[in-house]
């Protein structure tokens, strides 16, 4: 029986990450090109049958924590390690310890092919501090595989795997273009059960599930269960739309409110950790938050749409443009912001140094501000 580690969770919500915590089970498949193909009525057999030989099941062992020490009639500051080195008694952990020698600590999670030379997508928390990862082929063939790099604020990693032959791939599709209601299809390793497909619809778009504020999760009522972490989500043509990543469960399994990375974020993330193992994004160096319906009527607008500056940081990309406090930031290059959060990632998906149009409402009268970027800094979500 393996264990899982802690999963990824955040406030206000019950949630859960998806990381598997039991047994792998190898699935069969053989290895053919996985293309993407309309699902045909009375099910999507087909296009299961040309995209699942390209999703894996990952398997990682991790170093064991170590448990605090403080025995029993000892004050809390009491340096025990100190006094156990000297006196040669073995720690928890150590061979002969209390505990014995600690074991590694073992989880399963689910990717997918983007690259026949074995770029596999998954969840940064299925790898994350790692010690081995291996990955197990639609076939049963197991290999293994190096982290290339990961995004905690996306909660996206890019692994890779050498494998003597071609391997099948799937292709990403564009998640701007999906519809509340339109169909979808989910692939993973739940449980650690092996190859499971299930299906169900887009129930919301752009959810904030208060993970960090790069929030813009598909939400989908086709169910997954801890160990789809990073498994695919399918549209009817078999292109993936999203990467599984978290559920809102009372009780760890799947009650039909699940959360995926949409396809757009993260095939452009991929592509950023395919380059060189790290992903850079802009940054304006200002405060922001909502507006309210009394600002809103107060500088003139019908509603309270964009993104309010509470404060300009000195020495910023927004300070050197001349962006003030009290300005209301309604769109980036064009495009609309409605929300703080809209701004956020708005300006996080421009690479630093880029320059960018901001449409801004001071004092009531419309202007234009160009700013040039700088480098946000790396934070969990």
């Amino acid at each position: 029986m393996l264990k899982t580690s802690t999963p990824r969770r955040w406030p206000m919500l019950a949630l859960s990450a998806l990381l598997g915590a039991t047994a792998l089970t190898a699935t069969g498949f053989a290895l053919t090109p996985a293309l993407a193909t309309a699902a045909q009525a009375g099910g999507y057999a087909d296009l299961v049958d040309r995209v699942a030989p390209a999703v894996v099941y990952i398997e990682v062992t991790k170093a064991a924590e170590t448990a605090g020490v403080n025995p029993a009639g000892l004050p809390d500051d009491f340096p025990y390690e100190e006094f156990a080195r000297r006196f040669g008694i073995p720690m928890p952990g150590q061979p002969g310890g209390p505990e014995g020698e600690a074991p590694p600590q073992s989880g399963l999670g689910t990717g997918f092919i983007i690259s026949a030379s074995g770029n596999i997508v998954t969840n940064n928390h299925v790898v994350e501090d790692a010690a081995t990862v291996t990955v197990t082929l639609a076939d049963g063939t197991v290999l293994s595989a190096e982290v290339v790099g990961t995004d905690p604020a996306t909660d996206l990693a890019l692994i890779r795997v050498k494998a003597e032959t071609d391997l099948p791939v799937v292709t990403w599709g564009e998640s701007a273009g999906l519809r509340v209601g339109q169909d979808v299809v989910a692939i993973g390793n739940p449980f650690g059960l092996g190859n499971t497909v299930t299906a169900g619809i887009v129930s919301a778009l752009g959810r904030d599930i208060h993970s960090g504020p790069l929030d813009d999760y598909i939400q989908t009522d086709a169910a997954i269960n801890r160990g789809n972490s990073g498994g695919p989500l399918f549209n009817a043509d078999g292109e993936v739309v999203g990467i599984n990543t978290a559920i809102f469960s009372p009780t760890g399994g799947s009650v039909g409110i699940g959360f995926a990375v949409p396809s757009d974020t993260a095939s452009a993330v991929i592509a950023d950790l395919a380059d060189d193992g790290e992903v850079k994004r802009g940054w304006l160096g200002v405060q922001i938050q909502p507006l309210t319906d009394d600002i809103a009527a107060a500088i003139g607008l019908d509603t309270p749409n964009g993104a309010l500056v509470a404060e300009v940081m000195a020495n910023t990309p927004a300070a050197k443009a001349g962006l003030k406090r009290g300005d209301v930031v309604t769109a980036v290059d064009g495009r609309r912001v409605e929300t703080p959060r809209d701004l956020t990632r708005l300006v996080a998906s421009a690479q630093p140094g880029t320059e960018v149009n901001l449409s801004i409402l001071r004092a009531g009268q419309p202007i234009e501000l160009s700013v040039i970027l700088d480098r946000r800094a790396a934070q969990p979500a």
